[in-house]
């Protein structure tokens, strides 16, 4: 190559570096530029080509000492010297033998027409950022081992063991049996993962992901971390007010204080009896359901009868009227 060329780039900026750069910093910007714009991680881009062969020629200047001050001094003439064969310091090859042997075009000569050949365009002590010099195509370039696939499967647990915790076999089809942990608390929907469980790969086998569903209860509602309940209370209890036992997750019964005049469909709180977390317990929700006696013996009707005239002057749909005006 002759002076003429090297006068009219900058290899300065072409690594990004001030002009008084550090061999360690012209080091550390050809190592950044190199990984960035190699062709075995921009297969088809000629950009990226000729930008890694800018790099890579701007770099073999500039970490040799004495070419990297016969640039300079050119630079500094305006390109008027010549770099012929035998003054650069490459054993009489010259600029161009380096990158004859850099770039497949033999010692002496000009560039392979296959433009990077078989090596990977690299200095020697670069040859780590792409998996050495050996094997084909671009240095030959080897991807970092990654893990395998993560799995996915599914299961239903009684609403139980969503509040208590429990554990599950999961068979394989080759008959492998996989036991899976189900932490107490979870919710419906959630997942659980196994770790290393999953398809093998090179940095060793994904994980099994377990999306667990959970069966209805008859009686517990699960609302976020509280736990809603109805309970059925008699009139006289809803109209004077009881102490009536609600039962819980734990499995005991929790006393819940109706005042008098409560009303059916009101919901009552009980502080921390709904699913035990780490972050926190939830509440106990009980709605009331005034419940209305299918038969009345002969006193009991004669009873509500009294209660109804004692009342008669109550009217409890006194304001749909105004409510049902448009």
């Amino acid at each position: 190559m002759a002076s003429q060329d090297w006068a009219e780039k900058d290899f300065y900026k072409i690594l990004g570096v001030s002009k008084d750069a550090s061999e360690a910093d012209i080091k550390k910007a050809y190592r950044k530029l190199a990984r960035k714009y190699h062709p075995d991680t921009n297969s088809g881009d000629p950009q990226a080509e000729k930008t890694f062969k800018d790099v890579s020629e701007a770099y073999s200047v500039l970490s040799s000492k004495e070419d990297r001050e016969q640039y300079d001094a050119i630079r500094a003439m305006g390109g008027g010297a010549r770099f012929s064969a035998g003054g650069a310091g490459h054993g009489g090859g010259g600029f161009e033998d380096v990158f004859g042997d850099l770039f497949g075009g033999g010692r002496g000569g000009q560039r392979g027409g296959g433009g990077f050949g078989g090596g990977s365009g690299l200095p020697p002590e670069f040859a780590d950022l792409f998996g050495g010099g050996g094997g084909g195509g671009f240095g030959g370039f080897q991807p970092p081992p990654s893990k395998g696939a993560d799995r996915s499967a599914s299961t239903t647990i009684s609403f139980g063991g969503s509040i208590k915790g429990t554990k599950i076999a999961l068979r394989e089809p080759n008959g492998e049996v996989i036991d899976v942990r189900i932490p107490a608390g979870i919710k419906d929907g959630q997942k659980v993962r196994v770790k290393g469980k999953g398809q093998p790969g090179a940095a060793g086998p994904g994980d099994l992901m377990v999306t667990v569903k959970v069966k209805p209860h008859d009686f517990f509602v699960r609302d976020g971390d509280n736990i809603r309940v109805h309970v059925p209370v008699t009139f006289a209890e809803a109209a004077l007010g009881a102490d009536i036992s609600v039962p819980t997750l734990v499995g005991d019964t929790v006393r819940v204080r109706v005042p008098a005049g409560t009303p059916s469909g009101r919901t009552l709180r009980v502080k921390g009896a709904g699913v035990q977390t780490k972050k926190g317990d939830g509440d106990l929700l009980v709605t009331i359901d005034v419940t209305v006696p299918q038969k009345l013996s002969k006193e009991a009707e004669e009873a509500v009868r009294a209660f109804a005239a004692a009342t008669a002057d109550g009217d409890p749909r006194a304001t749909l009227a105004d409510k049902s005006k448009l």
